[in-house]
Parts: C-alpha cells; sequence; structure tokens
C-alpha cells in the first residue's frame, strides 16, 4: 500500500520523461501545471461528473464530503480490519511489536553502544553519519504512508563489499538491527527503522564491474540505478528490460523482487539475474551461483535471496541477464465501453500467442484525469495499450492481429503509431497517470496498492473492484499490467480527515481478499514489507511462514536483518 502526497512529489518532476514506480511521470514544465491547475479550477467549479465508462450516468467521484452510509462502510470492514491483531497475544521476537502491517507502531528502541559506533568510524572514517535530519530522512517512507516511529541511530555509506562485510560483523556482534537502503521507492514500508540502528545505504556502490557483450549479461554493484545502466548500455546495443520508479536501484529491485510493464515480455525480477553476491547476518560472503545462464547445481540460493527484502542478507554485486534492444516497435490504444471487456481483450491477445512487450488498461476516471492535466480530449472509458516490438513486419502482424481481437469484444477508435515523437507522446499518457490524478486533487494524498491473480480470473477481479471503488465516496481509479494479471488501484484522500484515511484502507483490503479469493496475490510486485504482513498467513498457510522463518532464524540467529519486515511476528517455531 502508498500514500503519497502532492507536495512530495516536487523531488520527482524533474524525472517526468521516466517512469515512477508504477510507470507514471509527469510534466515539470511551468506552462503544463499552469494549464493543469487552470483545468483543475474549472473543473472542481462544476459538479461531479457523470460521464465515462459506459455512459450509465453514475456518479464517478465525489471527493469532498463523505455520506452517511459511510459509517455503515466502515462497520463492514471491521472484519478486514480485525486481521491485523488476531494475533496480538503471541510474541515471538523480542525485538518487534506485537502488532504488525498496520499504520502506527510502538517505540522500541535501545540505544546503540558507543563503542559500536567508534567501531565503525573505524571501518568507514567519513563513511557514517549521526546527524539527526540525515537519519529521519533515511528513516522516514518517501513514497509510503507506512508510520515512522523511529529512525535509525546512524546512517553508514560503504564503499566496497568489504565494508559492508565490516558493519554487519560489527552489528551482529551488538545485536545491533540492520535496514539496508537503495532508491527508496518503495512502498509498503520496507526501509522504516522501527527498532533504530544503522541504515546501510548503498548509494556509493554503483559500479558496473564487467560487461560480457557476447554472453549478453553484466555485472554491477547494487547501489546503481536501473536507468543509469541503460543508459550505459544503449551504445552496445544492449539493455536491462525491467522499468519500475525511475529512482529504483538494482539492489532494492532484486530485494523487492520487482517487474513493471515490461514484465509480460521478459519476466519478473527473478527471471533476469543470474547471481548474486550476499553478506548474510554473520558476516559470510555468499556466491550464490555461477555465471552460466542455468544450473541444476544445488539449491537455488538466487530465488531465495531475490525478494528476500534484506531480511536475510544484503546483496552487493548482482550479474543481471540483457536483452537486443528491439529492431522495431508499434504502440497502439483502443477504448471499449466497460472495464470488463478491456480486460477480456487483454486475456483474449495472451491466449492468442502474440508477445506483446506491454498490455496497460486504464480505467475512465483516470483518462478523466489525464483530460484534465494535459489539456486532451481523449475518450473518458476504459482504456488499453499495447507495445509490439520485433522486425518491422512481425511488429506490424501483431498490431492487425490484435486489432481484430478488440473488433470482437465491443473495441474501438484503435489508433496505432510507429513513429518515435508519436509514440512517445502516446505512452507519456500511462508515464503521467499518477501525477494527472493529482491534477484532479492537489492537496491530496494518493494511496497505491496492487494485487495479482491467475490471467483468467483478471476480468472478474478487476470488475468486482471496480465496483467497490465507483461506489466509495473517494476519488479512486485503477491501472493495470493487464498481460500478467496485476492491476493497481489510485485512491486519493484528505489526509486531515481520518473516516477517508479508514475509507482507503477498507478499499485495500477488499481489493486484497478478493484477489486471495481467486487463487492470487495480495502483492503482485511492490512485495511485502510491514504493509501486507497481515495477509501472508491466509495467502500462503503457516506451514509455509513457520518455514521462512526456520531460514530466517539458520542465516540470521541475532534477527538483525531488517527485523519487522515479511514474516509476522507472531510466527514461532
Amino acid at each position: 500500500m502508498r500514500f503519497l502526497s502532492a507536495a512530495a512529489i516536487s523531488g520527482f518532476r524533474s524525472s517526468a520523461s521516466s517512469n515512477h514506480l508504477l510507470g507514471c511521470g509527469r510534466s515539470s514544465s511551468s506552462s503544463s501545471r499552469a494549464a493543469a491547475a487552470a483545468a483543475t479550477a474549472a473543473f472542481l467549479s462544476q459538479p461531479a461528473s457523470s460521464s465515462g465508462g459506459g455512459g450509465d450516468g453514475k456518479q464517478r467521484w465525489r471527493l469532498f464530503s463523505l455520506p452517511r452510509v459511510l459509517p455503515i462502510a466502515l462497520a463492514a470492514s471491521a472484519s478486514f480490519l480485525s486481521l491485523e491483531l488476531r494475533h496480538s497475544s503471541a510474541r515471538c521476537d523480542p525485538l518487534l511489536d506485537q502488532r504488525y502491517g498496520g499504520m502506527e507502531r510502538t517505540e522500541i528502541c535501545k540505544e546503540v553502544p558507543k563503542v559500536f559506533l567508534d567501531e565503525l568510524r573505524n571501518i568507514l572514517e567519513d563513511g557514517m553519519t549521526v546527524d539527526y535530519d540525515e537519519r529521519y530522512f533515511h528513516g522516514k517512507p518517501q513514497n509510503s504512508f507506512h508510520k515512522s516511529v523511529n529512525v535509525p541511530d546512524v546512517v553508514v555509506y560503504p564503499r566496497s563489499q568489504d565494508d559492508v562485510q565490516k558493519i554487519i560483523i560489527a552489528c551482529n556482534k551488538y545485536k545491533v538491527p540492520i535496514v539496508p537502503y537503495g532508491g527508496a521507492t518503495s512502498i509498503e514500508g520496507h526501509t522504516l527503522a522501527p527498532n533504530g540502528g544503522v541504515c546501510i545505504d548503498m548509494s556509493m556502490m554503483k559500479n558496473i564491474k564487467a560487461l560480457h557483450i557476447e554472453d549478453m549479461d553484466v555485472v554491477v554493484e547494487p547501489g546503481i540505478g536501473w536507468m543509469e545502466l541503460n543508459e550505459y548500455l544503449k551504445p552496445y546495443g544492449l539493455f536491462f528490460p525491467l522499468d519500475p520508479g525511475p529512482g529504483a536501484t538494482i539492489g532494492g529491485m532484486c530485494a523487492t523482487r520487482c517487474s513493471g510493464s515490461l514484465a509480460v515480455r521478459y519476466g519478473t525480477m527473478r527471471d533476469n539475474v543470474i547471481n548474486l553476491q550476499v553478506v548474510l547476518g554473520n558476516g559470510d560472503v555468499v556466491k550464490t551461483a555461477a555465471r552460466a545462464r542455468k544450473s541444476a547445481a544445488g539449491y537455488d540460493l538466487t530465488r531465495l535471496m531475490i525478494g528476500s527484502e534484506g531480511t536475510l542478507g544484503v546483496i552487493t554485486e548482482v550479474t543481471l541477464r540483457l536483452q537486443k534492444l528491439p529492431q522495431h516497435s508499434v504502440v497502439a490504444m483502443c477504448n471499449f465501453p466497460t472495464i470488463k471487456e478491456a480486460a477480456d481483450v487483454a486475456i483474449a491477445t495472451m491466449l492468442s500467442g502474440i508477445q506483446v512487450s506491454r498490455v496497460e488498461l486504464l480505467d475512465e476516471v483516470m483518462m478523466q484525469a489525464i483530460n484534465i492535466a494535459n489539456g486532451k480530449k481523449l475518450p473518458e472509458v476504459p482504456t488499453l495499450m499495447f507495445e509490439f516490438i520485433g522486425t518491422e513486419a512481425y511488429a506490424r502482424e501483431q498490431t492487425l492481429i490484435v486489432q481484430k481481437i478488440v473488433s470482437e469484444h465491443n473495441g474501438s477508435d484503435f489508433v496505432f503509431v510507429e513513429d518515435p515523437d508519436a509514440k512517445t507522446e502516446l505512452w507519456k499518457i500511462r508515464k503521467e497517470a499518477l501525477w494527472a490524478c493529482f491534477a484532479m486533487a492537489p492537496n491530496f494524498e494518493a494511496m497505491i496498492t496492487d494485487v495479482c491473480v491467475p490471467l483468467s480470473k483478471l476480468a472478474d477481479c478487476i470488475s468486482k473492484s471496480k465496483k467497490i471503488l465507483d461506489e466509495s465516496p473517494l476519488l479512486c481509479t485503477v491501472i493495470a499490467h493487464a498481460g500478467d494479471g496485476n492491476f493497481h488501484t489510485l485512491v486519493l484522500f484528505d489526509p486531515e480527515q481520518e473516516e477517508q484515511k479508514r475509507e482507503a484502507e477498507r478499499l485495500n483490503h477488499f481489493m486484497v481478499h478478493t484477489a486471495l479469493s481467486m487463487e492470487g496475490t495480495c502483492t503482485g510486485e511492490h512485495g511485502v514489507g510491514t504493509g501486507k504482513m497481515k495477509y501472508l498467513e491466509e495467502e500462503l498457510g503457516m506451514g509455509a511462514l513457520m518455514t521462512m522463518k526456520r531460514i530466517k532464524t539458520v542465516l540470521d540467529p541475532n534477527s538483525i536483518m531488517n527485523p519487522g519486515k515479511i514474516i509476522p511476528p507472531h510466527v514461532c517455531i
């Protein structure tokens, strides 16, 4: 779950041409902001819109007043909210608060010994700080609503694997918690420091150690960003295909098992990492595999570490699979009367065997936001966007096949472009989706969450979620990586109104439980952190959680590695 204030995004506006965490961006030009502001003022001076979504005349959103029925809705949500506390009487980890996964935590911070800080200074010299502002910045979620009641006691900036190893050995000796820190784009509280301790900021470790062009792989340190890496690779005709937020680093992408809009073609992070080097909680350095593209040698330690969110070790080196830059691409867009019909086309496209590189779905409220923010006149109905890649002939052939599928499912206004500038303009619509929402409600915060279901269940899951979202008094939009069953909801609310916060939480609970009832997952690509822990027992079962706990206990016996993440504290062995 993600809550992001409009004010907090100002630092990201210089990256407007890049994807944000969900593949969004926002123009930073003063003229576009002025136009968006004018459009917003004109829009908000009128009654709530009743257009879009098939023309059923239904009110799409109501921002500034909550209906009398909301207390009933909130009461109905109590069964969901109670999941957070159902095991509160059990307490197995002395470091952790017995509550988990919510918006409140209890301060349980032990003062770090002075002798420990002296050891860190001997290791790092000027590569550490106890400055409060720096500690506060690292301890406060940059893109998440999850509250921080503590900040790290010290922030360190290692420059090598040797530094990381010495830091972890010292932390293990004094039993000081460790929180790895990458690009800080995660949204489920991954970088919170509930017990204080040491924040290991990996930003100084961003070297490209080796590029093997003929093998199409690259060896990098964890602090390098994926966009920075792709700029380096471009002259060689290669690229790394995953595309999360513009500030995401390779180490953080491994830790959270991220993906993005290109995952439908190239897979997630677990499919694109060949091997890792990791420093475990006792200071041991482990190489998880060789550089060969496949291996049957022993346990798959690489996949174990990918998605472990820093709870098993700190990643210090990554070997990545690379892809050839596509020869040609086509971007297409089409409209539908309902979001279910749009999702049905995404499913039909995948079943046809066409290897699309992206299939993105935007609902009618999102299209309305895009029009307001950008002064466009696009149809305010559910919209699908495709990208086809390959040779020029193959990309065009795919486009025509999908055009036929669209026509068979009540789709309309199918357009496609091949000109580079025109493709950029069309794809900009998808990239600017989040910032467009803030044009509709500039002083609000946004909760962003994601779920993923088997592809055949996508249309049903989106439809059920969409019904509840439309009935909510909050402004809610849907964006989906429709090609792999993963969709996100953006819920905007007034941060000063507790009722609206609780309503946003209720919507998140409903989405997750709907996905779980369809054999889906509580998180397709955002990770667990603190925010999704409360759903893991229902999704995976206690047996799986106990197995995870056993693994963590062996690799991190003092429980210092990013405590309070992934495994709920009531899980005992």
